[in-house]
């Protein structure tokens, strides 16, 4: 059996095959592959019995179900209002600089992606950014390449 087609069966025997267990499944898959290929999406649907339609609208609906592989290091920019207003285009325009990248792209390494998205729940902190699952606030230009700089070194 392909293997993400194990994953999804054991995520579907995890959590169950009804409607509703739809998102911890794309989460799940999210989780261990860093994105829900197509083919994943359309496992998913076989699993549950939905149309791959539903699978995907979902999927696609929600700003942290990746739907295109990305980078191992995914960076988040909180593009709020708030974090506009305390730096954030500084900001994401040193990450652009850095790594030669815009805003929808991971670099030729495979190593970034840089996305934007909305509230990251940290306005009193802003501008924020999460990488993977850490948080980074107060964000200043060199801060960010500093930042950046520590996850080339891993």
């Amino acid at each position: 059996m392909n293997p993400v087609s194990e994953l999804i069966k054991n995520l579907a025997d995890q959590h169950g095959r009804e409607r509703h267990n739809l998102l911890p499944i794309l989460q799940g898959v999210v989780e261990q592959e860093k994105y829900l290929s197509e083919f994943s999406m359309i496992e998913i649907a076989r699993e549950l019995g939905l149309p791959a339609s539903e699978v995907y609208g979902t999927a696609t609906f929600y700003s942290f179900l990746e739907h295109k592989k990305m980078g191992k290091y995914i960076i988040r920019i909180c593009k709020t209002i708030t974090c506009s207003m305390k730096g954030k285009n500084q900001v994401l325009l040193a990450i652009e600089d850095m790594l030669k990248i815009s805003v929808g792209e991971t670099t030729s390494d495979g190593t970034f992606s840089l996305l934007q998205t909305n509230c990251l729940g940290f306005c009193h902190k802003a501008p924020a950014m999460l990488v993977n699952n850490e948080v980074f606030t107060d964000l200043t230009p060199e801060k960010v390449r500093e930042i950046l700089s520590s996850y080339l070194k891993k």
